[in-house]
């Protein structure tokens, strides 16, 4: 039973049966845009829990800042209301200080983490990251320039080289009509997430997914977090920072060989 202070707020999609999996997506993104292509093979033989943080998806936005601490207890909550006593939680670049948060404050609720193109804090190139693109987000006319900008530093090299012109202008047209109105609130949130001192107190079974093509969060951003969490397994992704665009079905595997 969740009690009246523990409520959630947070919007989610709800799918499957069996033991818990609980989903924390990233800046900017939401559960169908991060998770979407996945779900399906996720919810095979598990329950998925997948809440929208705070103006994205089925949540609205909030009118004060963010927090971890709220986003990873809005979470826990949203399990609670869905009776989900214990669970994994598979974190996805913002989403994996969240995940990683959640274990420090309900350890005993959580079985494992999955973290996939993450970060425990922000260096100075993630930050000028981060701020070109609140910048461009504050523009009259930037969501065009800011789908550009994110299309240009979140996809691999390899994948966006490969994508037709034409293909690429209407993918551009689509994310610059659909970013979510929380995205400045959750660029922000990320570029003082600071989840270092958690790191070392993780005893659940963990593996961090490095993206090797990832010019948004860089492999040595996956690999400090990956150093700082005892026993942590590691594997690679020929990706950029978009797994779920450029390689769903090998990033299914990954998540549900560690979990199985």
């Amino acid at each position: 039973m969740t009690s009246p202070e523990n409520t959630s707020s947070f919007g989610r999609i709800v799918r499957g049966t069996g033991p818990g999996l609980l989903l924390a997506h990233g800046a900017g993104g939401g559960i169908d845009a991060n998770y979407g292509p996945i779900m399906d093979g996720l919810a095979a033989h598990r329950t998925v829990v997948g809440p929208d943080f705070p103006g994205t998806g089925r949540t609205p936005r909030s009118d004060v800042p963010l927090t971890l601490d709220g986003l990873a207890d809005g979470l826990v909550a949203a399990a609670d209301e869905e009776g989900v006593d214990t669970f994994a939680v598979s974190g996805y670049s913002l989403g994996s200080a969240v995940a990683v948060r959640i274990a420090a404050r309900h350890p005993e609720r959580v079985t494992a983490l999955v973290l996939t193109a993450g970060f425990a804090r922000p260096n100075p190139r993630f930050r000028l990251a981060a701020r070109l693109w609140r910048e461009l987000l504050a523009e009259d006319d930037g969501h065009a320039k800011l789908a550009a900008y994110v299309s240009l530093i979140g996809m691999g090299a390899p994948a966006l080289d490969a994508v037709p012109q034409d293909a690429l202008d209407a993918a551009l047209k689509q994310a610059a009509a659909t970013i979510p109105p929380g995205t400045d609130d959750h660029v922000e949130l990320a570029e003082r997430v600071d989840v270092t001192a958690d790191l070392a107190g993780i005893r659940v079974p963990t593996l961090v997914i490095s993206t090797a093509y990832d010019t948004l969060v860089t492999p040595r951003l996956h690999r400090e977090l990956a150093d700082g969490i005892p026993g942590a397994e590691w594997a690679g992704l020929e990706s950029g920072h978009l797994p779920f665009a450029e390689r769903p079905g090998e990033w299914l595997e990954l998540i549900n060989a560690f979990l199985n």
